[in-house]
């Protein structure tokens, strides 16, 4: 940014003008060979990005002019990030480094070809990286077009960028660039605009998203957004021109990041399609030593929908800390929430309007009705949503073994106690659930069970069973009267067979006789559990899994091989599985029952949440033929 008198003064009162290569062996302000350049702590090559992880790494370097200032000057803690960079490349899955402009301070030649020595650095480990003009790298009175050649140019024109993997292009005028990479399994877009990018440039700008309609972009340029230190972020003048001329229209454009003003800000605005774009400024020039060459890291995480970000300079961390001076050790990372959070971003919702993921089409149940299906059940009849069902209708077996389901209501429950619902998991085979209003305290809802004298009802599954549904529970499930929940249970106790009892509240571990056979639910603290009384077996055993998250979807499946059972959700296998033998399911010839939960065949509460399409079979599947598979 153009320093003003007072910043001038600042810089002077903080011992930054006139700083010299402190400790390097070289002349303050000197020219520096590519030998010097390199720093022995972060040497090696960092190996090579991963492109089909759901992980990666932008890599943000925001103004360094105060490194490259005549002879006042310091090239090391910029060299020290670019090593940084390149030896946690693997590590980081760093896809990109992109500088947002004021490279130098004075937009010598000098400056700059000094400056570009230390970007060798990338150059010769193979990490593609973008950069732009600021104010103090170029003429800044003249636009990208009027400005015309440049010592800016001559070191980081289209001639060096066309080397980086990343390049897709240029501007004529040589001063804005655009990238474009594969990560995360999709294709992404940086643009790097000019600190005063003309019309003409924006037009540019828009036949590059427009070239690539798909693909989300990240916006880098020196001047966006502004901020005070309470944290107050806004657009400056020239961010509003960019916002109403380009950012506002072009709904691929979900991030942008700039520098130029000092302190770091953030703010999410929404853009004329209605959705989120987060605007970023990044800078620390006002800091001890000229920044120190502070690195800015945004990692993506498309798996937890995500980007986390934190602030560090290699420069300092690189140091013995014993060796430190006491400014420097405030600075080796920035940890505050201005520096260090994250974003939490449903990354398929964001790109919906230009990339929209294709919903996986319902698949009927000559699909899926595998051999040694004995009951599948799928609530996409085609009702209306949100449509009462009323005691008595009967839902069908879709596996044709003739176990139907008949709805039965809780006395002082009417028929809106269980709803058809259009909701269901997006790798569900029938594109419908059913939504449980149930409770207890006392019991109340709506439930299903098979038929008396079902053929399921006397199958004891000697030689293994597969047991799976799809599941999801409310928002508000801690604060409702719910308490434990049974997704799936089997009528008959423990006492008929003279066994001790599965538990309390869906299978938890315990001796209670009276509770059932069998049960797949969630405690209080919606723990998943799958406790059973196996045949021959004098007691309960329990499979164990973890608290599940309100609001989304789940597949759950229990896998029982002749001796043991294994919980999975989402295809993962999950940890408390006991390894006590457990063949088969101890008979009783009585009713399954689909979200209810009984002691001594009484209902004592039903299901509250949606239940999708539940399958049963007589021997254990392997995770690739789940229903979600």
């Amino acid at each position: 940014m153009q320093p003003s008198p007072s910043r001038r003064g600042f810089l002077t009162g903080a011992g930054l003008v006139g700083a010299g290569l402190a400790g390097s062996g070289v002349a303050a302000g000197a020219l520096l060979p590519a030998a010097a350049l390199t720093w022995q702590r972060y040497g090696g090559d960092g190996g090579a990005f991963d492109p089909g992880s759901p992980r990666f790494t932008l890599a943000v370097i925001p103004d360094t002019q105060y490194l490259f200032d005549g002879d006042r000057g310091d090239a090391a803690p910029l060299a020290a990030t670019m090593r940084w960079i390149a030896a946690h490349r693997a590590e980081r899955n760093i896809v990109l480094a992109t500088h947002l402009g004021d490279i130098v301070e004075n937009g010598a030649a000098a400056e700059l070809a000094e400056a570009g020595r230390v970007f060798d650095i990338l150059d010769r480990h193979r990490v593609p990286y973008s950069v732009l003009a600021g104010n103090h790298d170029v003429d800044a009175s003249r636009t990208d077009a009027e400005r015309g050649p440049s010592a800016y140019l001559e070191v980081f024109g289209p001639h060096r960028l066309r080397r980086q993997s990343t390049y897709g292009g240029s501007t004529p005028d040589g001063y804005d660039t655009y990238h474009v990479f594969s990560a995360a399994g999709r294709e992404w877009l940086l643009l790097a605009l000019d600190w005063r990018p003309s019309d003409g440039t924006l037009d540019w700008a828009r036949s590059v998203l427009a070239a690539h309609p798909a693909s989300p972009a990240i916006l880098t340029t020196h001047d966006c957004a502004d901020a005070d230190h309470t944290g107050a972020t806004w657009l400056s003048e020239h961010g509003r021109r960019l916002w109403d001329r380009l950012i506002n229209q072009s709904d691929q454009i979900v991030l942008t990041l700039n520098g130029h003003y000092w302190p770091p800000g953030r703010m999410v605005l929404r853009n004329a399609a209605g959705r989120d774009v987060h605007v970023h400024l990044t800078n620390y020039q006002n800091r001890y030593y000229g920044g120190g060459g502070t690195l800015r890291l945004y990692g993506f995480d498309l798996d937890r929908n995500t980007i986390d970000v934190e602030t560090l300079s290699p420069w300092i961390l690189g140091q013995r800390p014993e060796r430190r001076n006491p400014l420097a050790r405030r600075e080796a990372e920035l940890t505050d929430p201005a520096n260090r959070f994250s974003l939490t971003i449903d990354f398929a919702a964001r790109f919906a309007g230009f990339a929209p993921m294709p919903a996986r089409p319902p698949r009927g149940p000559a699909v899926v009705v595998t051999d040694g299906t004995v009951a599948y059940w799928r609530f996409d009849q085609g009702y209306a949503d949100g449509g009462a069902i009323p005691d008595g209708h009967v839902v069908e077996d879709s596996s044709g073994r003739g176990n139907h389901l008949t709805r039965v209501g809780v006395r002082g429950s009417g028929p809106a106690a269980l709803r058809w619902s259009a909701e269901h998991h997006a790798d569900q085979p029938g594109h419908g659930s059913l939504f449980f209003a149930g409770g207890r305290g006392p019991a109340h809802g709506g439930y299903l069970r098979t038929a008396d004298g079902a053929p399921l009802n006397a199958a004891t599954f000697e030689s293994g069973y597969t047991v799976e549904a799809f599941v999801k529970l409310p928002e508000d499930i801690r604060e409702s009267d719910a308490g434990g929940l049974s997704i799936l249970s089997r009528s008959g106790t423990g006492r008929n067979a003279g066994q001790r009892g599965a538990g309390g509240d869906a299978g938890q571990d315990g001796t209670d006789p009276s509770a059932p056979k069998a049960a797949l639910g969630l405690t209080a603290g919606l723990a998943l559990n799958w406790a059973v009384f196996p045949v021959g077996r004098g007691g309960a055993v329990t499979n164990w899994g973890h608290e599940m998250r309100p609001g989304e979807w789940f597949h759950v499946a229990v896998v029982n091989d002749g001796r043991h059972s294994t919980l999975y959700v989402d295809g993962a296998r999950l940890l408390r599985n006991p390894s006590v033998p457990a063949t088969g399911l101890a008979g009783c010839g009585e009713p399954w029952l689909v979200g209810a939960y009984h002691r001594d065949r009484v209902v004592r509460h039903c299901f509250y949440g949606w239940i999708g399409d539940i399958r049963i079979a007589d021997r254990p599947l392997p995770v690739d033929r789940f229903l979600r598979a």
